[in-house]
């Protein structure tokens, strides 16, 4: 059973939808969203385990191409421009690799379809290390995980909490799935899935200051994704969109249009 995926929808025209990253939300897009939505029918969406969609136990890329392919059916939508972002960006390339023909133009936000090594179980360990039931106030949430994760810039706190929400009883709830990211992490880490190629028009963006997608990785992609063209945002890191947003905006524009 595939999850009716929580989303926001913004302007006019041909559709385009918007993937975010691990420990993201659809929130994370929604600047960037509403300026493209002079254009496109703009949906950004939160990703199983994240945001206000639905937990489920499994996760996967496969899993969550296919909550795509839900999400497109049920909203009568049978093609569009893909974009996502990290994590969302290998949700895409496996939607496109699996449903080429439901996919316009397809965008990845700086991740390669390779697998990766990690990096973050030391940030899942905080999280999953709070005990939500004597938390009283959200600065003390905030100041554990100072406490916990000191080597972590301010942003990577903020982003965070970003997941911290109230139930209507009082009390405090994490918004994502830490338990189902933690248990399918490997999952997360994983190569995109599949011997297929997804032949129309692919863009690669990457910021030059993230190690994320290499020149070593780009035979890789070529074989996979044959008509990919990278696009390289200076003065960026790994969060493009955060760091470079006009950058992004013309990129996305150009490549769109």
């Amino acid at each position: 059973m595939n999850p009716e995926l929580n989303y926001k929808t913004f302007g006019q025209g041909d559709p385009l939808i918007i993937l975010h990253g691990m420990f993201g939300t659809l929130d994370n897009w929604q600047t960037i969203g509403k300026q493209l939505a002079a254009s496109y029918t703009v949906y950004i969406l939160d990703q199983r385990n994240h945001g206000r969609s639905p937990h489920y136990d499994h996760m996967d890329y496969p899993a969550m191409a296919a909550d795509l392919h839900y999400f497109m059916e049920s909203h009568w939508m049978f093609k569009a421009h893909i974009m996502g972002h990290s994590m969302g960006g290998k949700t895409a390339m496996q939607f496109a690799l699996e449903y080429p023909d439901m996919v316009d133009k397809l965008v990845v936000v700086d991740i390669a379809p390779k697998a990766y090594a990690g990096g973050h179980a030391h940030i899942l360990n905080a999280l999953l290390a709070i005990d939500l039931s004597k938390i009283k106030e959200r600065s003390e949430a905030e100041t554990f995980l100072r406490q916990r994760l000191p080597e972590e810039p301010d942003s990577t706190i903020l982003f965070l909490m970003k997941n911290l929400s109230r139930t209507s009883a009082g009390d405090f709830e994490w918004k994502m799935n830490f338990e189902a990211i933690h248990r399918h992490y490997a999952d997360i880490l994983a190569a995109v899935q599949g011997a297929q190629t997804f032949d129309s028009e692919t863009l690669f963006v990457r910021g030059a200051k993230s190690n994320y997608i290499l020149d070593t990785d780009w035979n890789d992609i070529r074989s996979r994704f044959p008509k990919a063209t990278l696009h390289t945002i200076e003065n960026a890191g790994h969060w493009v969109h955060a760091d470079q947003p006009e950058a992004l905006l013309q990129t996305l524009r150009q490549f769109l249009a």
